[in-house]
C-alpha cells in the first residue's frame, strides 16, 4: 500500500496498483503534494538516513539493498508512522558509536517510537555557522582589576575591527575603572547592557566568551535555560579547569572561531526541579514492593514547582547548619534505591566529576560521557562509594519520614534554599548541554587540564638502574 512504501523509504519507484486507492484519512492535510514532489522527499530522506545512523526500527521498516531477498514479515508502517509524526520524543545525547539493534539471527531491541537516540560521534563535535555571528556576549570576572585591561582590548576588538554587537552585564560597565577611563568611552557607549534576571537575551547572542576562571563559565550557563550559544572560555582565574584559551592569543583564536570548523565539547546539564509538599507521607514505610520498600506515596495532583533551572557542575544536598547527619531518601525512575546518612550527597554532571564530587572521593568523567554521578559527602558507611547511572534516568530525592532535621540544597553553589518534609527534588539530564569550545581536541584538554590545574598522576619518576648492576634476587640465588 501507499503507506507501507513511503514508510519503507526506498529508493525505486512504487509501482501502480490495481486495487483503488485507500480513502484519505482525516487527520491528512488539506493541500496533497504531486506524487513527483513525494518520490523527490523520499529520495531525499532516504540520503540524509544513509547519512545518519539507523533509529530503532525493525527489519521490515529499514531499506532493503537492492536484489535482497524481502522476508514475507507483517508490515510495521504503522510503527514507522508513528516516528515519523510524533510531535514530541524523548531524546538521549548518547556520544559514541551507535551500538547494534540485532543480537544474533533471531533476537533484537523492541522497536519505540517514542524515544530516539542520537549517537554523536566526539570525532565529528565540529563549530559551523548557518550565519555570521552578529551578536557576542562577554562575560568578565567581577571584582578582579587585572582583568579590566584584557577586557578592554577584547571588546575594542571585537566592536571596531570585528564590527560585532558586544553585550555586557550592566554592573560591569558601571565599574569605575571603565567610567573613569575617557579613552574606552567611545567603546563604552556602543556596548549593549543587561541585567540577570530582568532582560533576557538567550535569543539574540550568537557566542560567549568568558574571562576569568570556571566560575564565569557556570555563571554563562545560569543565563541560558534553554538552548546555549557556543562559549569560548580564556583562562584568566585561579583555577581555569573548563577555560582552555590562553589570552595573550586571542585575536587568532577568536577569529578561527568566527570562521567555524572548531572543536566543541557538548557539557551535559541537569535539569533540575523543586516540588514542594508533593509527598504525602503516612509515618510509616508501607508494603515491601519487589524487594524495595516504598516511604510514601505520590500525588501527581499535589505539589507545587518552585524552581526549575538547568545545572551546568552538581546539586549539592547537605545537613546545613544542623549538628544532626542529614537522612534523605534516593529514588530513581521512581524505585528506592538507598537511603543517605551522613553530611549530604553530591549529584554531578561528568564536568562537575572534577569539581566537588572529586573533593568527595568520586571518579572523573570525561564531559562526553553520558552519565550522571551520584556521590555520598562523608557518609556514615563504609561500604557505600560513589555510583555512576546513565544519563537519562531521573533521580529524586526526598527527605526520610525518620529524619531528624531539614536538607538543604544548592544549585552549582548558588540559589541555597531549605527542602522539608514532603518536599522532593527531581533530577535529570537535560536536553540543552553547554557547547564548550575547545582549544585543541576534546581528549586532548581535559588531559591537559587534569595535568595543568589537578596535577593528577604528577610525581617524581623513578631513576633508572645501571647497566651492571644486577637483581638482588639474582645474586642471593
Amino acid at each position: 500500500m501507499m503507506e507501507s512504501q513511503e514508510s519503507s523509504c526506498s529508493l525505486a519507484t512504487p509501482e501502480r496498483s490495481s486495487n483503488p486507492p485507500e480513502p484519505v484519512r482525516s487527520s491528512t492535510p488539506k493541500h496533497r503534494k504531486s506524487p513527483k514532489r513525494r518520490r523527490e522527499e523520499k529520495r531525499s530522506q532516504c540520503h540524509h538516513q544513509d547519512d545518519q545512523e539507523h533509529l530503532l526500527l525493525p527489519d521490515s521498516e529499514q531499506r532493503r539493498l537492492p536484489g535482497q531477498h524481502e522476508h514475507s514479515e507483517p508490515s510495521g508502517s504503522s510503527t514507522a508512522e508513528m516516528a515519523e509524526t510524533s510531535p514530541k520524543r524523548r531524546a538521549h545525547f548518547l556520544h559514541g558509536p551507535y551500538p547494534a539493534t540485532h543480537f544474533g539471527p533471531k533476537a533484537c531491541i523492541l522497536p519505540n517510537p517514542t524515544s530516539v537516540m542520537h549517537i554523536q560521534d566526539p570525532a565529528s563535535q565540529r563549530l559551523t555557522w548557518n550565519k555570521p555571528p552578529v551578536n557576542v556576549l562577554v562575560i568578565r570576572k567581577i571584582r578582579d582589576e587585572s582583568l579590566v585591561e584584557p577586557f578592554k582590548e577584547l571588546c575594542r576588538f571585537l566592536v571596531e575591527e570585528k564590527q560585532m554587537m558586544v553585550y555586557v552585564e550592566r554592573r560591569v560597565v558601571a565599574d569605575v575603572s571603565l567610567t573613569t577611563d575617557e579613552t574606552f568611552a567611545s567603546i563604552r557607549n556602543q556596548l549593549c547592557t543587561f541585567r540577570e534576571g530582568y532582560d533576557d537575551i538567550s535569543h539574540c547572542i550568537d557566542l560567549i566568551i568568558c574571562l576569568g576562571g570556571d566560575g564565569t563559565l557556570l555563571y554563562a550557563s545560569s543565563l541560558f535555560q534553554g538552548s546555549v550559544p557556543p562559549v569560548m572560555a580564556f583562562h584568566l582565574g585561579s583555577l581555569g579547569f573548563l577555560t582552555p584559551f590562553k589570552f595573550e592569543s586571542y585575536k587568532t583564536e577568536v577569529a578561527k572561531v568566527f570562521e567555524g570548523n572548531a572543536a566543541i565539547t557538548l557539557r551535559s546539564r541537569l535539569k533540575v526541579k523543586v516540588v514542594k509538599d508533593m509527598l504525602q507521607r503516612t509515618g510509616q514505610p508501607d508494603t515491601e514492593h519487589n524487594g524495595l520498600l516504598q516511604h510514601g506515596h505520590t500525588n501527581s495532583e499535589a505539589g507545587k514547582v518552585t524552581l526549575q533551572m538547568q545545572v551546568l557542575n552538581e546539586v549539592v544536598v547537605d545537613r546545613g547548619p544542623s549538628s544532626y547527619l542529614s537522612n534523605v531518601d534516593l529514588y530513581l525512575d521512581g524505585r528506592l534505591i538507598t537511603s543517605v546518612q551522613g553530611d549530604g550527597v553530591i549529584v554531578s554532571t561528568p564536568t562537575g566529576s572534577t569539581a566537588y564530587a572529586a573533593a568527595a572521593g568520586a571518579s572523573m568523567i570525561h564531559p562526553n560521557v553520558p552519565a550522571i554521578m551520584v556521590t555520598p559527602i562523608c557518609p556514615h558507611s563504609l561500604s557505600f562509594r560513589p555510583i555512576v547511572v546513565p544519563a537519562g534516568v531521573e533521580l529524586m530525592i526526598t527527605l526520610s519520614p525518620d529524619a531528624r532535621n531539614t536538607c538543604w540544597v544548592s544549585f552549582d553553589g548558588r540559589k541555597r534554599q531549605e527542602i522539608r518534609h514532603g518536599d522532593c527534588i527531581k533530577i535529570t539530564t537535560s536536553c540543552y548541554p553547554v557547547p564548550s569550545i575547545c582549544c585543541h581536541d576534546l581528549v586532548y584538554d581535559w588531559f591537559e587540564s587534569l595535568a595543568q590545574c589537578l596535577h593528577w598522576n604528577v610525581r617524581k619518576k623513578q631513576a633508572r638502574l645501571a647497566d651492571h648492576v644486577s637483581d638482588s634476587s639474582d645474586t642471593e640465588n
